[in-house]
């Protein structure tokens, strides 16, 4: 049983450039073990015969939430392949340590349980956010109350008991982008978490600009081919043996075969990223340039993602897409459309998605890695066709008629 990977280091001794590291994180012991590809470790449960060390090491994790010395005790404390992914993760982000959990939903709920444990229930964010994370927060599920504001409106809107600022840049699905660096300055000793979903360390290490947590919806870029879902969290030690007590407290946990995936995701991430993004920002150019577009939005950090404002019906563009896929989510190897208004964000009141800029008329594009001329060439035709009409020359009744 591989149990080595709990145990790895976060950093190692020389710095590697991205690239290697995310080949070769979470891995490097595998050679020394007569390995080449990470093992899959399935165990609900290990065997112990030890009843009374066993008993201690459920104690030492209840009262410090750090990862059990020796072999696992039961997988919703620990599991080593898992462990590696989290390494892994950790290491591209540039943190101590990270923590995942079964969606990235599931990884934010952990962060806002493990802040009200402390007595700090207020959060402090920026629109727009993820769509179920503007409804995670504002619904006061869990206890918490919000305070909206724009980022020049952070310092003002700390108060003794805000435990958390939240922003996410770019942000979903306007790609709006705000300045961590001086919002991390603004958050003063409260921590800053930046939803890097988006850009993920590719692009940008928040934590390099004074961000203390970072979440991402591990489902999109990092799994990258729309057949995993997890969520992680990278950030300090201290704050993260908190996260492991609330995984293990709500059973959070991300599967193992997940972690092997998300894993080898990561292996390839930067290669994605770069290549899905060029290919974004060359149809960003084209559709600036075109006379059937009202506005586009794309980061001036990149990235594989383009939202942009039709004069016509958005849903007849998601109706007549043939090579890009309309569908929810995003970061796969395909090209995916939406209409933020009537998926992502419909669980956001009207007047703040609309004032946080998510319009009727917005469609958000995730840029696979098809050729970009390909791609081009469905959007175009997508944005010129008129419905499709049956034999009897009428429109079909899912067809949006735009009425």
């Amino acid at each position: 049983m591989d149990t080595e990977a709990s145990m790895l280091p976060s950093t190692t001794p020389r710095s590697r450039a991205l690239a290697t590291e995310a080949v070769h994180a979470g891995r490097d012991d595998l050679a020394a073990l007569g390995l080449h590809a990470p093992p899959i470790d399935l165990s609900t449960t290990y065997p112990s015969y030890d009843s009374r060390g066993e008993a201690e090491r459920i104690d030492a994790f209840a009262t410090t939430g750090a990862r059990p010395d020796g072999p696992p005790v039961y997988a919703r404390l620990d599991n080593p392949t898992t462990a590696r992914f989290e390494t892994a993760l950790a290491r591209l982000e540039g943190t101590a340590s990270a923590v995942s959990f079964a969606s990235g939903m599931a990884a934010l709920t952990a962060v806002l349980l493990a802040r009200a444990s402390m007595g700090l229930r207020h959060v402090v964010a920026v629109r727009p956010l993820y769509g179920c994370s503007d409804h995670l927060l504002g619904a006061g599920l869990l206890g918490t109350e919000v305070t909206w504001t724009d980022p020049a409106g952070i310092a003002g809107a700390i108060r003794a008991d805000t435990g958390l600022v939240m922003v996410e840049t770019p942000a979903n699905p306007t790609l709006a982008e705000v300045d961590i660096r001086a919002l991390a300055h603004s958050c003063g000793s409260v921590p800053l978490l930046v939803d890097n979903t988006f850009a993920t360390p590719v692009l940008q290490r928040p934590v390099e600009r004074g961000a203390r947590i970072v979440l991402h919806s591990a489902t999109k870029y990092l799994g990258g081919h729309g057949d995993v879902m997890g969520g992680v969290v990278a950030c300090d030690e201290e704050f993260a043996a908190r996260l492991r007590q609330v995984r293990f407290a709500t059973g959070g946990v991300l599967h193992p075969m997940a972690g092997y995936l998300l894993l080898r995701g990561l292996s390839t991430l930067p290669v994605r990223v770069r290549a899905a993004s060029t290919s974004a920002a060359e149809l960003s150019r084209r559709l600036t340039a075109d006379p059937r577009i009202a506005r586009v939005h794309y980061p001036k950090v990149g990235g594989a993602m383009v939202s942009f404002e039709v004069y016509g019906d958005p849903h007849r563009v998601i109706s007549a897409v043939r090579l890009i896929t309309p569908a929810v989510s995003l970061g796969s190897v395909d090209t995916l459309i939406q209409h933020p208004a009537s998926i992502s964000h419909r669980i956001v009141d009207e007047g703040d998605r609309q004032a946080a800029g998510v319009g009727d008329r917005l469609l958000r594009m995730s840029v696979g890695l098809e050729d970009v001329e390909d791609l081009w060439a469905d959007l175009c035709q997508a944005l010129s066709d008129p419905p499709a009409r049956t034999a009897a020359g009428t429109v079909p009744e899912w067809l949006p008629t735009g009425r």
